[in-house]
């Protein structure tokens, strides 16, 4: 009986082990708020940027990236051009927001298997290139 109440009691130990490694993992991967963008908001960079977020970001944040409804399944987007940014504005939280998701849910996935990290930055260059004044 006691063996048996061991196993059921370290279930949700170990649940609650892979959550933390999970997060650990996800979160080692971001860079630091302060990390600069390595790549110039060249005009190309800016180009290559929309044309990234109109194939993978515009159907849930909009075209002109201002948010997007939600519905019964997804909330709603927020919008990328205001100077309100709920998981950090900087260039490197931005990186780390579109390369990683946004957890817990995950509502945003992840991008890092679908798009370069030069890419990831075109993209938050593009951003920037819409942002309101």
């Amino acid at each position: 009986m006691r063996a048996a109440s061991r196993r059921v009691s370290a279930r949700p130990a170990a649940g609650a082990a892979i959550a933390w490694l999970t997060a650990v993992a996800v979160f080692a991967q971001a860079p630091p708020a302060g990390v600069k963008n390595p790549i110039a908001a060249s005009a190309e960079s800016v180009a290559a940027g929309k044309q990234s977020y109109t194939r993978l970001c515009a159907p849930c944040h909009g075209t002109s990236a201002e948010g997007g409804a939600g519905n019964d399944l997804i909330p709603a987007s927020p919008d990328l051009t205001d100077r309100e940014w709920e998981h950090g504005a900087s260039d490197g939280e931005v990186f780390a927001s579109i390369r990683n998701g946004i957890g817990p849910e995950f509502n945003m996935t992840p991008f890092k298997d679908r798009l370069t990290d030069t890419e990831i930055w075109n993209v938050v260059n593009y951003l920037r290139s819409i942002a309101k004044k």
